[in-house]
């Protein structure tokens, strides 16, 4: 089989350690470059002690090789800015920031400082295979989904897209996630000394996540983002309120009919054990991502549970797993490992 130059812009942080170590056990991309300003010239185990085993030393990010495929995991405004440079020495660009998730110039506009290269973004693909994989196929511009957006939309897509949940019904989503989200220079708030032990509400409204759930499922709801004590992981309650209440199998169903052919999405709802409904501690590591729900008689109300690991499903992973449609590879090509249990902080 052929395999395909790859490179990480930014590995130096989670997002692009991770992607360095789904790359660097990828059966069909050979990594051959990662960058990081901060480290040039030190080795990648330096910095990511998972990987002492490369044989390979972060390079200027301003030097960039030509390469097939280009991982940009870099803070939002570094893509937009450098897209011109990024596209002229790969064919693909899988840009892990928020620069090319939305198609409206003015929704930029509203929910970050405006675009500079708004001619792109009719191009850009977004990328959550689960709910789309429409364009994905041979895309050379694609946007991975943010990590809240998609730990949601995987919880949502089933009621939505069955029409148990009208445009009109009511969705409260509470978010609770991990310091990993705030990056590696995160700062004082994911400090261990401020994060350790809190349930700190830090977006109760007006997340930036809110744009790309409304535009890839054609509905607002209500949002709110809670930073707790873990280090991987994004659990979603959502709270649904359809004008008519579904039986249990519908639901069943619903979540069938989205869900059954995907290798990633797993169904846990009830039972027995410790692990009831879906948990981050039980996908951490893996690109997978776990649905279940309960229903509320009583109150008119579909409850919904959905993890992911934010570091793998929610960034690094479903950029591979783009990638990997986008080059017509097997879609689980690279992500087929199982995680571990116990852990600690997931």
């Amino acid at each position: 089989m052929n395999s395909y130059t790859a490179a990480v812009v930014g590995g130096s942080g989670f997002a692009g350690g991770e992607l360095l170590r789904l790359l660097d056990g990828h059966p069909r991309f050979a990594l051959v470059e990662a960058t990081s300003r901060q480290f040039t010239n030190r080795t990648v185990g330096s910095v990511h002690p998972n990987l002492r085993h490369l044989d390979l030393r972060f390079s200027d990010p301003d030097d960039l090789e030509p390469v097939d495929a280009l991982f940009t995991a870099t803070p939002h405004g570094v893509s937009m800015e450098r897209i011109d440079e990024f596209r002229t020495v790969a064919d693909t660009v899988v840009d892990l920031s928020a620069d090319f998730r939305l198609s409206d110039p003015a929704d930029y506009d509203t929910w970050y400082d405006g675009h500079v290269a708004p001619e792109l973004l009719e191009e850009s693909v977004y990328a959550l295979p689960e709910i789309g994989r429409e364009g994905l196929e041979g895309a050379s511009l694609i946007a991975s989904g943010g990590c809240n957006a998609t730990v949601t939309m995987l919880g949502l897509y089933p009621f939505v897209e069955s029409g148990i949940i009208k445009p009109d019904d009511r969705v409260v989503a509470d978010l609770k996630v991990g310091s990993s989200e705030g990056g590696a220079g995160g700062g004082p708030a994911s400090s261990h000394p401020e994060r350790s032990g809190v349930v700190r509400p830090y977006a109760p409204t007006g997340h930036r996540h809110e744009a790309e759930i409304e535009e890839q499922l054609g509905r607002g709801l209500s949002f709110t983002v809670n930073a707790v004590d873990m280090v991987r992981g994004a659990a979603a309650t959502e709270h649904l309120y359809p004008e008519t209440m579904p039986e249990k199998a519908d639901v069943w169903q619903a979540i069938r009919d989205a869900y059954d052919d995907e290798p990633f999405v797993r169904i846990v709802t009830g039972g027995g054990g410790v692990y009831r409904y879906p948990e981050p501690k039980a996908v951490a590591g893996t690109n997978n991502a776990e649905i279940g729900f309960e229903i509320d008689e009583r109150n008119g109300r579909i409850v919904v549970f959905s993890a992911i690991d934010n570091v793998m499903k929610g960034a690094a992973g479903q950029a591979v797993h783009a990638a990997n449609v986008a080059y017509g590879f097997d879609e689980t090509a690279g992500l087929e490992f199982t995680g571990l249990h116990p852990v600690g902080s997931p």
